[in-house]
């Protein structure tokens, strides 16, 4: 395939920057550009990379001879200063002896399509790239690194092997020859029951990825801006005295503890006859439905105040907090949580109330692996194909029809680790990765 350049890091200021280049012909346009020419497999450089004899930078430099490499062809990386100009020369210098620039997920399917990774492979490392707490990175980690893969092998050898035993009885029965045993029911049923107790380890990214959202609401000048501002470590919604002064849905993310969360912060809710600040409430009213939890914020001890904020979530978990506690007396017994966004007093304990809110949904040690909507559809294909090979072998149906419901179960196997597959589906799934991966 031909040479394509990719910026491995963010294309941001930083200490260093990546480049990564893959492709027949990339050795011979690499040795144009560096003093020299000249570079030894699998070691590292330092090299003066040039263009048109003037000097781009002083970089590192590994080189990789295929197929021992990521994508299986020859390639190599560079290591250069992460000046915003040095990336943007670089990419000009590459340019310049011929190289395309690389769309997303180029590398990964380019290792795909060389036989390095298998589909669900290149899935599960889209997956970890993404993933933002540790629980995410073990499992997609199982995914990744070939314990999958090898499970679904073992899954497809047995399949092959009673297909092999049922095939053969078509073919050969007018031999005398017996192919088949009563056994063959039970080593039908014991496979699809351990397949689905190896389903029962997967979690669907959907399910485990969603973002813990979280709304604070309260009334009017009870400090919700403040406690987001606190949460969040800056000064993301404008604060005021002056009640009514929020008037829409501001949102940020908060990472805490390897979890990731979504904070809104509302209008605080109040009868009132300005236009805009009535259109804010009414927004805040409607958030509830679409988060998780709901974090009313109170100054002052109201039970009467904190039971309508409660009914006004519903069925949504709600947790109290009484912030302004460096003026106020704390109450414990009336709130979840007492706080100050003044001084910080008490957030400690505030962001592991919303953490523990949301680690009752899955736990880590219930699941082994993450996988997609296409793997789900895929297992509920094989699971219906041997139960209903498993019931034309108990009813005496047909042999032809029991050997092509194991025909299917054994080619979702192969469609699964990308040993068929449509161009259409490579594109779905290569088109979500990042450039330079």
């Amino acid at each position: 395939m031909h040479p394509v350049f990719a910026l491995a890091t963010p294309p941001a200021k930083s200490a260093i920057c990546i480049f990564r280049v893959s492709g027949d012909g990339c050795h011979k346009g690499l040795s144009k550009i560096i003093n020299n020419g000249g570079f030894e497999i699998g070691r590292f450089h330092i090299k003066e990379f040039y263009n048109k004899k003037q000097l781009v930078d002083k970089a590192g430099l590994v080189v990789f001879k295929g197929p021992n490499s990521y994508t299986g062809e020859d390639s190599f990386e560079v290591y250069a200063h992460g000046s915003l100009a040095v990336m943007s020369s670089f990419a000009a210098l590459f340019k310049e002896v011929g190289f395309d620039e690389a769309v997303g997920g180029e590398f990964t399917k380019r290792a795909f399509l060389n036989n390095k990774i298998s589909l669900n492979e290149a899935e599960a490392l889209a997956d970890l790239i993404d993933t933002t707490d540790d629980r995410g990175v073990v499992l997609s980690g199982n995914s990744l690194f070939g314990e999958m893969s090898s499970q679904i092998s073992v899954f497809a050898d047995e399949v092959d092997q009673i297909r092999v035993r049922v095939e053969a009885e078509i073919d050969f029965s007018d031999e005398g020859n017996e192919y088949m045993d009563k056994n063959i029911v039970n080593d039908l049923s014991n496979l699809r029951n351990r397949f689905e107790s190896f389903v029962s380890g997967c979690v669907n990214k959907n399910r485990f990825s969603q973002k813990n959202n979280v709304l604070l609401v309260g009334p009017v000048n009870s400090g919700k801006s403040s406690v987001f501002n606190r949460l969040l470590g800056f000064e993301r919604a404008i604060v005021s005295d002056l009640p009514g002064t929020t008037r829409d849905i501001i949102s940020s993310e908060l990472f805490f503890e390897s979890s990731v969360f979504s904070i809104q912060d509302s209008a605080g809710i109040r009868k009132t006859d300005d236009k805009i600040e009535e259109v804010g409430v009414g927004l805040s009213l409607s958030e509830i439905k679409s988060v998780d939890l709901v974090v009313g914020i109170f100054d002052k001890p109201d039970k009467s105040l904190i039971k309508n904020f409660k009914d006004l979530s519903h069925e949504k978990c709600f947790i109290s907090i009484q912030n302004k506690i460096d003026i106020n007396e704390k109450d414990n017994k009336l709130f979840d949580c007492c706080v100050s966004a003044k001084t910080g007093e008490g957030f400690d304990e505030l962001k592991k109330l919303i953490l523990s809110s949301f680690k009752k949904d899955i736990k880590k040690d219930d699941y082994k692996f993450l996988v997609r909507d296409r793997h789900n559809k895929i297992f509920t294909s094989v699971i219906e194909n041997l139960n209903s090979a498993k019931t034309g072998l108990k009813e005496n149906l047909s042999l032809d029809l029991v050997a092509e419901d194991l025909r299917l179960a054994r080619s979702c196997f192969d469609e699964l680790v990308g040993e068929k597959f449509s161009d259409s589906l490579l594109g779905d799934i290569f088109s979500s990765y990042c450039i330079g991966k």
